[in-house]
C-alpha cells in the first residue's frame, strides 16, 4: 500500500490505476489481484492509512483541547495527501481505522457532556470545517503574499457605493492592513466556542 499511497500523493487518485501501480511495483496487473479486488479496495486501504496517520483524539485531555488538536492535525495530514480529503467525503469509509476514529471522536465529546446527538452534530460540524479549509486551501487560486496585490487588482471593480463593506475590507487588504488570509484556527475557535456554550447551558 506504500507504493500506491506514494502515487496517489504524486498523481491523485485519477492518476492511480491497477496497471501503472502494477508498473510502479514490477510486476504484472493481473496479479495485484489476488491481493485487492479492484482500484477502490485499494482507495479504501488508502484512507484507512490516512486516519491512522491522523491518530485518535485524546480522551485524557480536556475536550476543547482534545478536538482542537485533533483538527489541527487532521488538516496537517489532509494537506501532506492532497487527494484524501475528496476520498474521506465521497464514500463511506468503514475500516477498522476509521472507526476507531470517530468511536474516540464521539467518546470524548459524550464523556465531556455532549449527548450524543449532539456530539454527531458537533464532530460533523468540525469535519465540515476541517474538509472545506483544506480543499480552498489546495485549490485557492493563489498564495497568501499576493492577497494584497490581487486586492489592489480588483479594487476599482468593486463599486463603493453598491458594494460599501466589501469595498473597505478589499481597501483594507490591498494596504496590508488586513493579511485577508483565512485563519484554520480562528474558524476552529468560532465552533469550539459555540460547542462550550452550549455545554454550558
Amino acid at each position: 500500500m506504500g507504493c500506491a499511497l506514494a502515487m496517489a500523493d504524486e498523481d491523485g487518485l485519477d492518476g492511480l490505476s491497477m496497471r501503472k501501480l502494477a508498473d510502479r511495483l514490477g510486476v504484472k496487473a493481473m496479479s495485484l489481484y489476488n491481493h485487492v479486488a479492484n482500484k477502490d479496495e485499494i482507495i479504501d486501504g488508502l484512507v484507512e492509512m490516512v486516519v491512522a496517520e491522523m491518530g485518535v483524539p485524546d480522551s485524557s485531555q480536556p475536550w476543547r483541547q482534545a478536538m482542537e488538536e485533533r483538527a489541527v492535525r487532521a488538516h496537517e495530514v489532509l494537506m501532506r495527501h492532497p487527494w484524501a480529503t475528496h476520498g474521506f467525503m465521497s464514500r463511506v469509509n468503514a475500516g477498522p481505522a476509521m472507526l476507531a476514529y470517530v468511536n474516540a471522536t464521539l467518546g470524548c465529546l459524550h464523556e465531556a457532556g455532549f449527548s450524543l446527538p449532539v456530539a454527531d452534530h458537533a464532530w460533523n460540524a468540525m469535519d465540515n470545517h476541517i474538509y472545506g479549509f483544506t480543499l480552498q486551501a489546495l485549490n485557492f487560486p493563489f498564495s497568501a503574499d499576493e492577497y494584497a496585490e490581487v486586492a489592489k487588482q480588483y479594487l476599482p471593480m468593486i463599486n463603493s457605493d453598491e458594494l460599501p463593506y466589501l469595498h473597505q475590507l478589499t481597501a483594507l487588504v490591498s494596504r496590508k492592513q488586513h493579511k485577508g488570509v483565512h485563519d484554520f484556527r480562528l474558524g476552529l475557535g468560532f465552533i469550539l466556542d459555540g460547542l462550550a456554550s452550549l455545554l454550558e447551558e
